[in-house]
């Protein structure tokens, strides 16, 4: 079995292992996923609970996923800005709670800055 075979039949069980039993709620582990079939993207594997000893199959497709398509209403010019702009960080999310907290109206008025100016 080639090298990347073997990797993507590591990562099929891996993501079973994701998933709970369905009579006792405890999630697989690695070593109770046993792949029984696979033909192209379709996987079949026994899964064996390692609580309640529940036995099941498990389907699976798993493809190579493309990059989406971004899409979008701004112009040009407005993408590139933001592209320069920053990432939000902490003291962002912080200063936009406080600014919440203090809030009383509608999202409307939130974008228009029709809110109480703070008091100081």
């Amino acid at each position: 079995m080639s090298s990347e075979g073997s990797e993507k039949r590591r990562f099929v069980r891996q993501l079973i292992t994701n998933i709970r039993c369905g009579v006792c709620g405890r999630r697989y582990e690695l070593d109770d996923v046993r792949i029984l079939s696979h033909q192209g993207d379709l996987w079949v594997m026994g899964v064996t609970c390692p609580h309640c000893r529940t036995q099941g199959l498990v389907f699976a497709t798993v493809t190579e996923a493309e990059a989406p398509e971004v899409i979008s209403d701004m112009t040009l010019e407005e993408w590139e800005r933001f592209q320069e702009m920053p990432q939000i960080n902490a003291d962002d999310v912080l200063d936009m709670h406080e600014l919440l907290e203090g809030f009383d109206g509608d999202l409307i008025g939130l974008l228009e800055g029709s809110f109480p100016p703070e008091s100081g």
